[in-house]
Protein backbone atom coordinates (compact mmCIF):
# COMPACT_ATOMS: atom_id res chain seq x y z
CA UNK A 1 0.00 0.00 0.00
CA UNK A 2 3.02 1.96 0.82
CA UNK A 3 4.90 1.60 -2.58
CA UNK A 4 1.43 2.23 -4.42
CA UNK A 5 0.72 5.35 -2.65
CA UNK A 6 4.54 6.71 -3.34
CA UNK A 7 3.93 5.77 -6.92
CA UNK A 8 0.70 8.01 -7.41
CA UNK A 9 2.22 10.84 -5.22
CA UNK A 10 5.25 11.10 -7.39
CA UNK A 11 2.89 10.65 -9.96
CA UNK A 12 0.77 13.69 -9.26
CA UNK A 13 4.02 16.01 -8.44
CA UNK A 14 5.41 15.34 -11.70
CA UNK A 15 2.28 16.49 -13.37
CA UNK A 16 1.90 19.27 -11.52
CA UNK A 17 5.18 20.42 -12.57
CA UNK A 18 4.75 19.70 -16.02
CA UNK A 19 1.76 22.83 -15.85
CA UNK A 20 4.26 25.27 -14.89
CA UNK A 21 5.82 25.58 -18.00
CA UNK A 22 2.90 26.04 -20.24
CA UNK A 23 1.17 28.70 -17.97
CA UNK A 24 4.61 30.84 -17.67
CA UNK A 25 4.55 30.85 -21.72
CA UNK A 26 1.29 32.33 -21.81
CA UNK A 27 1.34 34.51 -18.97
CA UNK A 28 4.66 36.02 -21.17
CA UNK A 29 3.04 35.46 -24.25
CA UNK A 30 0.08 37.52 -23.07
CA UNK A 31 2.70 40.04 -21.63
CA UNK A 32 4.12 40.19 -25.23
CA UNK A 33 1.38 40.75 -27.23
CA UNK A 34 0.39 43.44 -25.05
CA UNK A 35 3.70 45.28 -25.40
CA UNK A 36 3.88 44.49 -28.83
CA UNK A 37 0.84 45.88 -29.69
CA UNK A 38 1.25 49.26 -27.76
CA UNK A 39 4.59 49.61 -29.78
CA UNK A 40 2.64 48.85 -33.17
CA UNK A 41 0.14 51.50 -32.59
CA UNK A 42 2.37 54.24 -31.43
CA UNK A 43 4.86 53.65 -34.30
CA UNK A 44 1.83 53.11 -36.73
CA UNK A 45 0.07 56.36 -35.56
CA UNK A 46 3.44 58.05 -35.78
CA UNK A 47 3.79 57.04 -39.40
CA UNK A 48 0.46 58.46 -40.20
CA UNK A 49 0.95 61.31 -38.98
CA UNK A 50 4.21 61.97 -40.75
CA UNK A 51 2.36 60.74 -43.90
CA UNK A 52 -0.35 63.66 -43.56
CA UNK A 53 -2.99 61.12 -42.92
CA UNK A 54 -5.90 62.72 -40.74
CA UNK A 55 -6.19 61.98 -37.22
CA UNK A 56 -9.61 60.55 -37.40
CA UNK A 57 -8.60 58.03 -40.50
CA UNK A 58 -6.03 57.05 -38.08
CA UNK A 59 -8.59 56.36 -35.17
CA UNK A 60 -10.91 54.65 -37.53
CA UNK A 61 -8.28 52.22 -38.82
CA UNK A 62 -4.56 52.00 -37.20
CA UNK A 63 -5.85 52.17 -33.87
CA UNK A 64 -8.36 49.50 -34.20
CA UNK A 65 -6.14 47.62 -36.24
CA UNK A 66 -3.35 47.73 -33.17
CA UNK A 67 -6.15 46.33 -30.71
CA UNK A 68 -7.00 43.95 -32.55
CA UNK A 69 -3.41 43.13 -33.79
CA UNK A 70 -2.84 40.05 -30.85
CA UNK A 71 -6.05 38.40 -31.70
CA UNK A 72 -4.29 38.55 -35.50
CA UNK A 73 -1.20 36.82 -34.92
CA UNK A 74 -2.53 33.90 -32.66
CA UNK A 75 -5.16 33.23 -35.12
CA UNK A 76 -2.75 33.40 -38.00
CA UNK A 77 0.47 31.50 -35.63
CA UNK A 78 -2.47 28.68 -34.81
CA UNK A 79 -3.10 28.10 -38.79
CA UNK A 80 0.15 27.96 -39.15
CA UNK A 81 0.66 24.97 -36.52
CA UNK A 82 -2.47 23.29 -37.72
CA UNK A 83 -4.74 24.23 -34.94
CA UNK A 84 -7.82 25.69 -36.87
CA UNK A 85 -9.66 25.14 -33.54
CA UNK A 86 -7.71 27.91 -31.22
CA UNK A 87 -7.85 30.10 -34.65
CA UNK A 88 -11.19 30.35 -34.37
CA UNK A 89 -12.64 29.74 -31.01
CA UNK A 90 -9.88 32.76 -30.03
CA UNK A 91 -12.00 35.24 -32.32
CA UNK A 92 -15.27 33.62 -31.33
CA UNK A 93 -14.33 33.72 -27.39
CA UNK A 94 -12.61 36.92 -27.87
CA UNK A 95 -15.76 38.74 -29.24
CA UNK A 96 -17.61 37.25 -26.58
CA UNK A 97 -15.22 38.55 -24.16
CA UNK A 98 -15.46 42.13 -25.82
CA UNK A 99 -19.59 42.79 -25.08
CA UNK A 100 -19.96 41.00 -22.14
CA UNK A 101 -16.67 42.21 -19.99
CA UNK A 102 -15.55 45.00 -21.19
CA UNK A 103 -18.86 46.58 -22.18
CA UNK A 104 -19.65 44.78 -18.57
CA UNK A 105 -16.97 47.03 -16.45
CA UNK A 106 -16.82 50.33 -18.54
CA UNK A 107 -20.23 50.27 -17.56
CA UNK A 108 -20.20 49.32 -13.94
CA UNK A 109 -17.53 52.59 -14.23
CA UNK A 110 -19.94 54.37 -15.65
CA UNK A 111 -23.26 54.30 -17.67
CA UNK A 112 -22.22 54.35 -21.24
CA UNK A 113 -24.28 56.75 -23.31
CA UNK A 114 -24.80 55.94 -26.97
CA UNK A 115 -24.94 59.17 -29.14
CA UNK A 116 -22.82 58.82 -32.02
CA UNK A 117 -24.06 57.94 -35.40
CA UNK A 118 -21.08 55.61 -35.69
CA UNK A 119 -22.23 53.24 -33.27
CA UNK A 120 -25.83 53.02 -34.16
CA UNK A 121 -24.50 52.09 -37.73
CA UNK A 122 -22.23 49.98 -36.69
CA UNK A 123 -23.85 47.77 -34.25
CA UNK A 124 -26.49 46.76 -37.31
CA UNK A 125 -23.79 45.75 -39.60
CA UNK A 126 -21.68 43.78 -36.52
CA UNK A 127 -25.35 42.29 -36.39
CA UNK A 128 -25.35 41.35 -39.99
CA UNK A 129 -21.42 39.82 -40.05
CA UNK A 130 -22.48 37.51 -37.08
CA UNK A 131 -24.71 36.41 -38.52
CA UNK A 132 -23.00 35.94 -42.32
CA UNK A 133 -19.87 34.27 -40.66
CA UNK A 134 -22.59 31.94 -38.42
CA UNK A 135 -24.37 31.09 -41.94
CA UNK A 136 -21.01 30.38 -43.47
CA UNK A 137 -19.25 28.28 -40.61
CA UNK A 138 -22.61 26.17 -40.72
CA UNK A 139 -20.99 23.41 -43.01
CA UNK A 140 -17.77 23.15 -40.33
CA UNK A 141 -15.92 24.98 -43.39
CA UNK A 142 -14.98 28.98 -43.79
CA UNK A 143 -13.96 28.37 -47.01
CA UNK A 144 -11.31 30.74 -48.67
CA UNK A 145 -14.15 31.87 -50.85
CA UNK A 146 -15.79 33.24 -47.61
CA UNK A 147 -12.51 34.50 -46.52
CA UNK A 148 -12.61 36.75 -50.15
CA UNK A 149 -15.84 37.82 -49.07
CA UNK A 150 -15.21 38.80 -45.48
CA UNK A 151 -11.83 40.99 -46.36
CA UNK A 152 -14.09 42.77 -49.22
CA UNK A 153 -17.09 44.00 -46.59
CA UNK A 154 -13.71 45.21 -44.52
CA UNK A 155 -13.04 47.29 -47.71
CA UNK A 156 -15.74 48.74 -47.98
CA UNK A 157 -16.71 49.45 -44.59
CA UNK A 158 -13.53 51.28 -44.26
CA UNK A 159 -13.98 53.42 -47.54
CA UNK A 160 -17.18 54.24 -45.83
CA UNK A 161 -16.31 55.10 -42.71
CA UNK A 162 -13.63 57.62 -44.89
CA UNK A 163 -15.86 58.71 -47.04
CA UNK A 164 -18.52 59.94 -44.83
CA UNK A 165 -15.77 61.72 -42.41
CA UNK A 166 -17.02 65.16 -43.18
CA UNK A 167 -20.96 63.57 -42.14
CA UNK A 168 -19.54 62.92 -38.55
CA UNK A 169 -20.90 65.08 -36.07
CA UNK A 170 -19.44 66.53 -32.76
CA UNK A 171 -20.48 63.51 -30.70
CA UNK A 172 -18.31 61.35 -33.05
CA UNK A 173 -15.26 63.55 -33.33
CA UNK A 174 -15.05 63.27 -29.61
CA UNK A 175 -15.15 59.10 -29.65
CA UNK A 176 -12.01 59.41 -31.33
CA UNK A 177 -8.92 58.25 -29.82
CA UNK A 178 -6.77 61.16 -28.72
CA UNK A 179 -3.39 61.08 -30.71
CA UNK A 180 -1.12 63.65 -29.05
CA UNK A 181 1.52 64.42 -32.27
CA UNK A 182 3.84 65.97 -30.12
CA UNK A 183 5.05 62.81 -27.91
CA UNK A 184 4.46 60.26 -31.18
CA UNK A 185 6.48 62.32 -34.49
CA UNK A 186 10.37 61.97 -32.77
CA UNK A 187 12.06 61.31 -35.72
CA UNK A 188 11.96 58.39 -38.91
CA UNK A 189 14.54 56.09 -37.31
CA UNK A 190 12.11 55.97 -33.81
CA UNK A 191 9.24 55.28 -35.66
CA UNK A 192 10.68 52.70 -37.89
CA UNK A 193 11.89 50.76 -34.31
CA UNK A 194 8.79 50.96 -32.80
CA UNK A 195 6.65 49.34 -35.49
CA UNK A 196 9.36 46.45 -36.35
CA UNK A 197 10.00 46.18 -32.47
CA UNK A 198 6.25 46.10 -32.35
CA UNK A 199 5.65 43.13 -34.68
CA UNK A 200 8.58 41.14 -33.46
CA UNK A 201 7.21 41.07 -30.16
CA UNK A 202 3.77 40.36 -31.61
CA UNK A 203 5.02 37.50 -33.51
CA UNK A 204 7.46 36.22 -31.09
CA UNK A 205 4.53 36.68 -28.53
CA UNK A 206 1.73 34.98 -30.43
CA UNK A 207 4.11 32.09 -30.75
CA UNK A 208 4.84 31.45 -27.54
CA UNK A 209 0.82 31.95 -26.43
CA UNK A 210 0.01 29.31 -29.12
CA UNK A 211 2.56 26.65 -28.09
CA UNK A 212 1.67 26.93 -24.47
CA UNK A 213 -1.95 26.92 -25.20
CA UNK A 214 -1.83 23.83 -27.02
CA UNK A 215 0.50 22.38 -24.16
CA UNK A 216 -1.91 23.16 -21.32
CA UNK A 217 -5.28 21.56 -23.40
CA UNK A 218 -3.25 18.39 -24.35
CA UNK A 219 -2.01 18.19 -20.13
CA UNK A 220 -5.66 19.27 -18.91
CA UNK A 221 -7.30 16.69 -21.43
CA UNK A 222 -9.13 19.05 -22.69
CA UNK A 223 -9.66 20.44 -26.22
CA UNK A 224 -8.22 23.41 -27.86
CA UNK A 225 -11.26 25.07 -28.55
CA UNK A 226 -12.01 24.84 -24.76
CA UNK A 227 -7.87 27.20 -23.93
CA UNK A 228 -8.93 29.13 -27.10
CA UNK A 229 -12.37 30.51 -25.46
CA UNK A 230 -11.06 31.11 -22.32
CA UNK A 231 -7.50 31.57 -21.35
CA UNK A 232 -6.20 32.84 -24.85
CA UNK A 233 -8.87 35.06 -25.75
CA UNK A 234 -9.05 37.05 -22.75
CA UNK A 235 -5.54 37.42 -23.16
CA UNK A 236 -5.36 38.57 -26.31
CA UNK A 237 -8.48 41.06 -25.24
CA UNK A 238 -6.86 42.94 -22.77
CA UNK A 239 -5.64 45.69 -24.96
CA UNK A 240 -9.65 46.21 -25.86
CA UNK A 241 -10.12 46.23 -22.13
CA UNK A 242 -7.59 48.86 -21.31
CA UNK A 243 -8.62 51.21 -23.70
CA UNK A 244 -12.35 50.84 -22.73
CA UNK A 245 -11.23 50.89 -19.10
CA UNK A 246 -9.58 54.27 -19.37
CA UNK A 247 -12.42 55.25 -22.32
CA UNK A 248 -14.71 54.98 -19.23
CA UNK A 249 -13.00 56.61 -16.81
CA UNK A 250 -12.46 59.70 -18.82
CA UNK A 251 -16.31 60.49 -19.89
CA UNK A 252 -15.42 58.84 -22.93
CA UNK A 253 -18.04 56.53 -23.22
CA UNK A 254 -18.74 56.66 -27.08
CA UNK A 255 -15.10 55.96 -27.36
CA UNK A 256 -15.53 52.95 -24.79
CA UNK A 257 -18.57 51.41 -27.02
CA UNK A 258 -16.76 52.03 -30.48
CA UNK A 259 -13.51 50.28 -29.18
CA UNK A 260 -15.90 46.74 -28.66
CA UNK A 261 -18.00 47.24 -31.47
CA UNK A 262 -15.16 48.10 -34.18
CA UNK A 263 -13.03 45.24 -32.47
CA UNK A 264 -15.45 42.71 -33.16
CA UNK A 265 -16.16 43.91 -36.47
CA UNK A 266 -12.41 43.60 -37.40
CA UNK A 267 -11.97 39.82 -35.38
CA UNK A 268 -14.62 38.55 -38.03
CA UNK A 269 -14.10 40.63 -41.32
CA UNK A 270 -9.73 40.53 -40.94
CA UNK A 271 -8.89 37.97 -38.70
CA UNK A 272 -11.32 35.26 -39.55
CA UNK A 273 -10.48 36.70 -43.37
CA UNK A 274 -6.99 35.92 -43.23
CA UNK A 275 -7.33 32.82 -41.63
CA UNK A 276 -9.65 30.97 -43.47
CA UNK A 277 -7.64 32.25 -47.06
CA UNK A 278 -4.36 30.98 -45.43
CA UNK A 279 -5.87 27.79 -44.56
CA UNK A 280 -5.38 27.06 -48.24
CA UNK A 281 -8.33 25.55 -50.60
CA UNK A 282 -9.67 23.28 -47.82
CA UNK A 283 -10.67 25.91 -45.58
CA UNK A 284 -10.80 26.90 -41.98
CA UNK A 285 -11.96 24.03 -40.17
CA UNK A 286 -15.14 25.30 -37.68
CA UNK A 287 -15.89 22.48 -35.08
CA UNK A 288 -19.44 21.24 -34.33
CA UNK A 289 -19.12 22.76 -31.04
CA UNK A 290 -18.58 26.16 -32.20
CA UNK A 291 -21.49 26.16 -34.64
CA UNK A 292 -23.75 24.75 -32.23
CA UNK A 293 -23.30 26.37 -29.25
CA UNK A 294 -20.55 29.52 -29.05
CA UNK A 295 -21.21 30.62 -32.40
CA UNK A 296 -24.97 31.34 -31.60
CA UNK A 297 -23.66 32.64 -27.82
CA UNK A 298 -22.05 34.93 -29.81
CA UNK A 299 -24.43 36.29 -32.36
CA UNK A 300 -26.82 36.59 -29.32
CA UNK A 301 -24.94 38.90 -27.14
CA UNK A 302 -24.57 40.99 -30.21
CA UNK A 303 -28.13 41.30 -30.78
CA UNK A 304 -28.45 41.90 -27.37
CA UNK A 305 -26.71 45.32 -27.70
CA UNK A 306 -29.75 46.55 -30.28
CA UNK A 307 -32.66 47.22 -27.22
CA UNK A 308 -29.87 48.43 -24.71
CA UNK A 309 -28.62 50.96 -27.71
CA UNK A 310 -31.46 52.04 -29.42
CA UNK A 311 -34.22 52.28 -26.81
CA UNK A 312 -32.86 53.53 -23.75
CA UNK A 313 -29.48 55.28 -25.47
CA UNK A 314 -27.19 53.82 -22.77
CA UNK A 315 -25.90 50.77 -20.61
CA UNK A 316 -26.71 50.93 -16.89
CA UNK A 317 -24.67 49.92 -14.29
CA UNK A 318 -27.09 47.36 -13.76
CA UNK A 319 -27.09 46.64 -17.24
CA UNK A 320 -23.18 45.91 -16.59
CA UNK A 321 -23.53 43.90 -14.11
CA UNK A 322 -25.58 41.07 -15.95
CA UNK A 323 -23.34 41.05 -18.82
CA UNK A 324 -20.80 39.70 -16.33
CA UNK A 325 -23.06 37.74 -14.72
CA UNK A 326 -23.44 36.05 -18.17
CA UNK A 327 -20.24 35.96 -19.08
CA UNK A 328 -19.39 33.91 -15.66
CA UNK A 329 -22.24 31.46 -16.00
CA UNK A 330 -20.85 30.91 -19.97
CA UNK A 331 -17.15 30.32 -18.27
CA UNK A 332 -18.34 28.37 -15.78
CA UNK A 333 -20.52 26.08 -18.04
CA UNK A 334 -17.61 25.10 -20.01
CA UNK A 335 -15.35 24.80 -17.04
CA UNK A 336 -17.86 21.88 -16.13
CA UNK A 337 -18.34 20.84 -19.77
CA UNK A 338 -14.59 20.01 -19.86
CA UNK A 339 -14.28 18.66 -16.36
CA UNK A 340 -17.39 16.38 -16.78
CA UNK A 341 -19.22 18.05 -13.95
CA UNK A 342 -21.48 15.66 -12.43
CA UNK A 343 -23.87 17.89 -11.32
CA UNK A 344 -23.91 20.43 -14.56
CA UNK A 345 -28.30 19.85 -15.00
CA UNK A 346 -28.55 21.01 -11.63
CA UNK A 347 -26.38 24.06 -12.45
CA UNK A 348 -28.17 24.94 -15.36
CA UNK A 349 -31.14 24.84 -13.38
CA UNK A 350 -30.08 26.69 -11.16
CA UNK A 351 -28.84 29.62 -13.86
CA UNK A 352 -32.14 29.34 -14.98
CA UNK A 353 -33.92 30.10 -12.40
CA UNK A 354 -31.44 33.08 -11.04
CA UNK A 355 -32.24 34.52 -14.84
CA UNK A 356 -35.79 34.36 -14.49
CA UNK A 357 -36.00 36.19 -10.60
CA UNK A 358 -33.37 38.78 -12.13
CA UNK A 359 -35.49 39.38 -15.27
CA UNK A 360 -38.51 40.22 -12.62
CA UNK A 361 -35.89 42.45 -10.87
CA UNK A 362 -35.32 44.21 -13.96
CA UNK A 363 -38.86 44.71 -14.75
CA UNK A 364 -39.48 45.62 -11.09
CA UNK A 365 -37.43 48.08 -11.37
CA UNK A 366 -37.94 49.38 -14.70
CA UNK A 367 -42.05 49.63 -13.48
CA UNK A 368 -41.53 51.31 -10.38
CA UNK A 369 -37.67 53.06 -10.76
CA UNK A 370 -36.06 50.38 -8.33
CA UNK A 371 -32.72 50.52 -7.65
CA UNK A 372 -31.91 53.23 -9.84
CA UNK A 373 -28.47 52.95 -11.17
Amino acid sequence: MSRFYRYTNSKADLNMSDFIFPILEIIIGIALLFSGGELFVKGAIALSLILGIPQIVIGLTVVSLGTSSPELLVSLNSIFKNSDSLAASNVIGSNIFNILVVLGISALITPLKVKSRIVRRDVPLLMAISCAVWAMSSTGLLTWQAGIFLLFCLLVNTVWEIITINEKDEDITTAEPEIDDRSLNKGRINIILKLFFGIFLLSFGANILVNGAKSLAFLMGVSETIIGLTIVATGTSLPELVTSFIAALKGKTDLAIGNVIGSNLLNQLLILGSCSIFSGFEGLTISKDLINTDLPIMVLTTFACLPIFWTKGKITRMEGFVLLNIYAFYILDKIFISSDFDLLREYRISILIYSVLLTILLFLRERFNLLKL
